[in-house]
């Protein structure tokens, strides 16, 4: 098992994300949580609030096997993400793309899933900081919806996206 520096994938208690990513701070440690605004409805009233995009996980960049250990200490930790021996670990490119995805007013209706994608069309982005990106799309609703794959947390992000951010040819997967 490699607890090499870098970004790495804490799991946390259920709804203490927040909190978690707070005392990491507190530590001097570099933590990450990506939020998206979700409309709740009760019967009287709706109300915007962020939730985790990826629930239960807080990204943490380590750059010591005593930083590592130090994450783990915190209130409300509880292990970090491991597939198989090998803890998961998330380039900075990765992060980058998730910040990008979170912090795009563009950008609506942000989903994650485990799944992989079935055999779709494929579309090039050609506007943002995802230009150039090939991504599965989905028609839902008559939405253009994008699938980001990040492999190192076997997560998929689907987005939608404006359909002149597309490139108008579409490529067999």
């Amino acid at each position: 098992m490699n607890c090499s520096i870098g970004w790495h994938v804490l799991y946390v208690k259920s709804r203490c994300e927040k909190k978690v990513l707070e005392s990491l701070k507190e530590k001097s440690l570099e933590g990450f949580l990506p939020l998206v605004k979700t409309v709740r409805k009760w019967s009287d009233r709706k109300k915007i609030v962020h939730k985790p995009l990826f629930p239960s996980y807080v990204f943490v960049n380590v750059n010591s096997s005593l930083e590592f250990h130090k994450a783990l200490s915190v209130s409300g930790a509880c292990a970090y993400i491991r597939f198989g021996r090998e803890y998961a670990k998330v380039t900075e490119s990765e992060i980058n793309r998730i910040k990008f995805l979170v912090g795009s007013q563009d950008i609506t209706d942000i989903e994650t899933n485990s799944e992989l994608p079935k055999v779709g069309e494929t579309k090039t982005i050609l506007c943002g900081a995802l230009t150039g990106l090939e991504c599965e799309v989905l028609n839902v609703n008559n939405a253009n919806k994008i699938i980001v794959r990040i492999n190192s947390l076997q997560q998929n992000i689907t987005a939608t996206l404006p359909s002149y951010y597309f490139e108008e040819t579409l490529m067999a997967v």
